[in-house]
């Protein structure tokens, strides 16, 4: 019994050969790709004040109070971390406030 599969209106992409011996369609794809350094010598990348402070965070560049995490960290561990739910409340209502720029 044979199965005819139509593309359904979608592109047909091209199909490796069944008579190349052992070559993949990937190593054809790689070698006919245009080198890293064919683009414009004028690009550029211009990064927000929000990127900027998170790349900063993300290298270490804020300040973390080592010792306080530690403390927490081993609160958490044995059980004695109580979380207030009114603070965090607090701080999160205060945060979208910032957000929202209000």
């Amino acid at each position: 019994m044979n199965t005819t599969i139509t593309s359904n209106g979608l592109p047909v992409l091209p199909q490796a050969q069944s008579g190349q011996s052992g070559g993949s369609t990937q190593e054809t794809t790689a070698a006919n790709a245009k080198p890293a350094s064919a683009t414009q010598p004028n690009d550029s990348v211009k990064l927000t004040d929000s990127a900027r402070a998170l790349t900063e965070a993300a290298q270490g560049g804020g300040q973390i109070d080592q010792k306080k995490v530690d403390q927490i960290r081993a609160a958490i561990a044995n059980g004695s971390y109580k979380p207030d739910p009114t603070r965090i409340a607090d701080r999160l209502v205060s945060l979208n406030s910032q957000i929202d720029g209000k």
